[in-house]
């Protein structure tokens, strides 16, 4: 069986990867205030866009509608995850105790939104 590679599809990347909220404004403080992303780009009452330092970007969305659902999925990279951990629970965030697996550690976390999402350090990266 053939494996499908990069050359043989039309996506390419991932361009942005986002969360969708109910209060712009909450949710903007929470990832800047309290996570430490600075906006690349704010959309008054609506979101805003975070370029992380790796080039990626992370935003939020506000939904016209009601059609609103708490998501999880992402995975954040962080250099260390126990410092991380203190780091995020001293600024209130909730965050798991660290998890570990054949590849990585992870720490479970949620935003003001109800999003969740994981602190997560690859193995390979902490040698």
């Amino acid at each position: 069986m053939e494996t499908a590679t990069a050359k043989d599809a039309q996506i390419t990347g991932i361009d942005i990867s986002t969360f969708l909220i109910k209060d712009a404004d909450r949710a903007i403080r929470f990832w800047r205030d309290t996570m430490g992303l600075k906006p690349s780009h704010v959309f008054e009452g609506k979101g805003a866009e975070f370029i992380l330092s790796d080039g990626s970007t992370f935003g939020i969305w506000k939904m016209d509608d009601e059609s609103w659902r708490p998501g999880s999925g992402i995975m954040f990279a962080v250099p260390d995850i126990q410092r991380a951990i203190e780091f995020y629970r001293a600024r209130g965030v909730k965050v798991s105790d660290s998890e570990e697996s054949p590849v990585c550690h992870m720490a479970f976390a949620e935003d003001t939104e109800g999003n969740n999402f994981i602190l997560h350090q690859r193995k390979d990266a902490a040698a």
